[in-house]
């Protein structure tokens, strides 16, 4: 794997990531000498990880709202007959 200081990415950074996209390149990131992160190719296994990270994060939301909607009900009335009284409170005034 090859090391590019974080200023030489930044002089070359075109070039750089076209070795990376056509030749499959790998670099180690450097700052001040210290390696901080790795540049390489996206690959199908990073596909997958950002849809199920995107799915766990939509889980997450659907999580709080169904808290969200248990914190607020009101016991013996169902969602949609509470949905039909706000919706009839709204026509009426």
């Amino acid at each position: 794997m090859l090391t590019v200081g974080v200023r030489e990415l930044k002089n070359n950074a075109t070039k750089i990531v076209r070795a990376v996209r056509e030749d499959h390149a790998q670099y180690i990131v450097t700052v001040d000498g210290r390696p901080v992160a790795v540049l390489r190719p996206y690959t199908a296994a990073d596909e997958a990880a950002r849809l199920d990270d995107g799915v766990n994060e939509a889980i997450a939301r659907m999580r709080d709202i169904i808290a969200d909607v248990a914190e607020h009900s009101i016991p013996g009335v169902s969602g949609v007959q509470a949905l039909r009284e706000e919706r009839e409170a709204r026509w009426q005034s």
